[in-house]
């Protein structure tokens, strides 16, 4: 068998911006909080941490592409909640393409947090209202995967 190569749960290294969605405020605060717990208990550096508020889910992307150049991983948060018009088709697509693309094109882990429910209790279902939190959950795999990207 060949190597196995695996990222580790080591944030003490890493340089980790967040990118926070201020539409939806409410559930964003709650994913940031998961974000940020996350990090500290795998040892990352509040001096090593920044977070950055965008208007929306929308202009994730651009801003992602800009901090990538500079960490070693983006996390991505928000919420996109179904209304009664497709606006949240557009803008849930759009988030996740850009966000796949900066990752992609950046060679930096971009890590997408945006929820994407139906309605708000869904939303803050997972921001944290109960067991359990996507921002946590996004924090966890930036660490896992910008330790990996620096193994390969």
């Amino acid at each position: 068998m060949g190597k196995i190569i695996e990222g580790n749960l080591d944030a003490g290294k890493l340089k980790v911006a967040i990118i926070v969605s201020r539409f939806n405020e409410l559930v964003s605060k709650g994913l940031l909080g998961g974000a940020e717990d996350c990090l500290k208990r795998h040892g990352a550096k509040e001096s090593n941490l920044d977070v950055v508020w965008v208007p929306g889910a929308y202009e994730i992307p651009l801003v992602a592409k800009k901090l990538a150049k500079d960490y070693d991983a983006v996390i991505c948060l928000g919420a996109v909640i179904r209304g009664a018009t497709p606006h949240f088709e557009y803008v849930a697509g759009e988030a996740a393409k850009g966000i796949a693309k900066v990752s992609l094109d950046s060679g930096v882990p971009v890590i997408f947090g945006i929820l994407t429910t139906d309605n708000l209790e869904q939303a803050l279902e997972r921001a944290g209202a109960k067991p359990g939190n996507k921002g946590f959950a996004a924090a966890m795999s930036a660490i896992e995967l910008a330790n990996l990207i620096k193994e390969i």
